[in-house]
């Protein structure tokens, strides 16, 4: 542990989560009126996440599908959802849980909490610390990894933490924003513990 990763990360996090609030407040709000113009409710999603040790807690995103979970994901679809994920703006509410405690800016994104058991001890590294809006396995492939790919980033990750890092993180995180690629996250394969 650094006097970064225990100090200056947390704190950081928050400044930078009361400012990310305070510049993008406006963008939450216009995101909320749409969904509540449009007559498509509820506005948020909810999912529970492993975090730091393995805790379980609730990650808040803008919901991007139907709530009707027996139809299939292509149906769910609709074209706000398809916007949101494509600009990753689904993504701020988690603002929310960084304030929290939950989350952190930077860190591996968190898993559903049913991946817990079908993980070994090493892939578990990556609950030695908060899991992040942004990673270093989302600026270097994303979804287009596979899952020992992203494992073994995450681990990179928690074994090389540093404010040099983070900010690498950071730089790259906007030019992707500024730069965005066709989602992918619905075509993701789930974990299966086998490595793949």
């Amino acid at each position: 542990m650094t006097a970064y990763s225990t100090i200056g990360k947390p704190l950081l996090d928050r400044l930078g989560a009361v400012v990310l609030l305070l510049t993008l407040g406006w963008a939450l709000l216009v995101i909320a009126l749409v969904f509540v113009s449009s007559g498509n409710r509820p506005i948020f999603f909810f999912a529970e996440r492993m975090g730091r040790d393995a805790r379980v807690f609730r990650m808040i995103k803008f919901r991007t599908l139907y709530t009707d979970a027996s139809q299939p994901v292509a149906l769910r679809r609709w074209w706000w959802g398809d916007f949101l994920r494509f600009t990753s703006l689904d993504e701020l509410p988690q603002i929310w849980n960084v304030l929290k405690g939950d989350m952190s800016l930077i860190g591996p994104r968190p898993l559903p909490y049913e991946y817990g058991k079908l993980m070994d001890a090493t892939q578990h590294i990556r609950h030695t610390v908060k899991p992040g809006i942004t990673g270093w396995a989302q600026v270097n492939g994303r979804h287009g990894l596979s899952w020992a790919g992203k494992f073994a980033l995450d681990r990179y990750y928690v074994e090389n933490l540093s404010f040099r890092l983070d900010w690498k993180i950071l730089v790259k995180t906007i030019k992707l924003l500024l730069n965005p690629k066709p989602d992918r996250s619905l075509d993701e394969r789930p974990f299966t513990g086998n490595h793949a």
